[in-house]
């Protein structure tokens, strides 16, 4: 089958072979034909080596498909059934899943470990222990999610990552509150989601924050009430709310600098939430006075933080309901030959989303 894949971490390429085989099936596992994904900045992370990811690999994530074939003991799902792929599967079992913080089980992990595909030259590794830029993928059955027949596979794919992430940044993480200030830097897939979030809690004021005009140009239209550019972002404070600062601010970039230009942003008692994945070495610097004085929570928000399932059948309904536009997320459309093409428009920034059609 085809499968776009990395050979070594650093490159910026993707060679698009036809001689990799979807490997591992058996009890507790399923086969699922992709048939659209997503590509999400993490896969450009992993690639480059800031999300540690062994090599050679298949990136790829947020997709969507159909069940293909069932292992022993699959009961939840057989074939042809419409399912998303979720690259963080809650064991039930652990710790975690035990108080309910689902969307920190580490059982989906370990599956990064452990290759996903061969090919006659040898182990190819699934990003996230998926690895979507493939015609077929075997993992196991908890990442693959039943969804209604009325899903189209390209909107079901964003649910898969990017749109649960952002939405539920600022639905469960932040839990913003009606009437209140929030500026969101950086605006792709993930911080248009979030700008959609706060739209949804009653946000009074959202400044989206991108160095790219045509991607702050799209945040008004999914919500936002003012966009800038990052070096507009001063004066967008001190315009909105008088220079006191904003109840939330939500930095979706993952780097440390966005961090602490986000922290700087946010009011005393304000409310920070990290949504973008950062590298392991890059470290955001606070003094102790600030911390203790300034009173600011700062949120990590780990793939939406909350209940992964439930964050699906929210997003379906309020989809459905049209109370959040998934269908003008996807600006671009290439099919697996054009990966290539979708990795530069992430880079640009020229997509908000560009969906891979297998």
């Amino acid at each position: 089958m085809r499968a776009a894949v990395l050979h070594e971490i650093g490159q910026d390429k993707l060679e698009v072979l036809d001689d990799v085989e979807a490997v591992g099936f058996g009890p507790g596992r399923v086969r699922i034909r992709v048939r659209a994904t997503g590509l999400c900045h993490s896969d450009l992370s992993a690639m480059a080596g800031v999300l540690p990811q062994p090599a050679p690999f298949v990136p790829g994530h947020e997709g969507a498909g159909e069940i293909v074939e069932v292992g022993d003991g699959v009961k939840h799902v057989k074939p042809g059934d419409r399912v998303v792929v979720c690259w963080l599967p809650a064991c039930g079992a652990c710790p975690a899943c035990g108080r309910g913080q689902t969307e920190l089980c580490l059982a989906g992990f370990v599956n990064a470990g452990t290759p996903n595909f061969r090919r006659p030259g040898g182990d190819v590794f699934g990003f996230a222990g998926t690895g979507t830029f493939a015609e077929e993928v075997v993992v196991d059955a908890g990442c693959a999610v039943p969804i209604p027949d009325d899903v189209p596979y390209d909107i079901a794919a964003l649910i898969g990552c990017g749109v649960t992430t952002g939405l539920g940044a600022a639905l469960n993480t932040a839990d913003v509150a009606a009437g209140s200030s929030v500026a969101v830097i950086g605006c792709g897939g993930v911080g248009i989601s979030a700008i959609q979030g706060a739209r949804l809690r009653g946000a009074a004021e959202i400044v989206a924050v991108d160095p790219v005009a045509s991607r702050r140009e799209a945040a008004l239209d999914f919500g936002a009430t003012t966009a800038v550019s990052p070096d507009e972002l001063p004066d967008a404070r001190e315009r909105v709310t008088g220079g006191e600062g904003f109840d939330y601010v939500f930095e979706v970039v993952g780097r440390s600098a966005t961090a602490r230009t986000a922290y700087d942003h946010t009011r005393r008692g304000g409310t920070l939430v990290i949504v973008g994945a950062g590298a392991l070495d890059d470290f955001l610097q606070l003094n102790m006075f600030e911390l203790f004085f300034d009173e600011k929570r700062i949120l990590p928000s780990m793939y939406g933080g909350g209940d992964v399932l439930r964050s699906y059948e929210r997003t379906i309904a309020l989809w459905r309901a049209g109370r959040i536009d998934l269908e003008s997320l996807i600006t671009h459309r290439v099919p697996l030959a054009d990966i290539n093409e979708a990795l530069d428009q992430m880079r640009t920034g020229a997509a908000l989303r560009t969906c891979v059609e297998l």
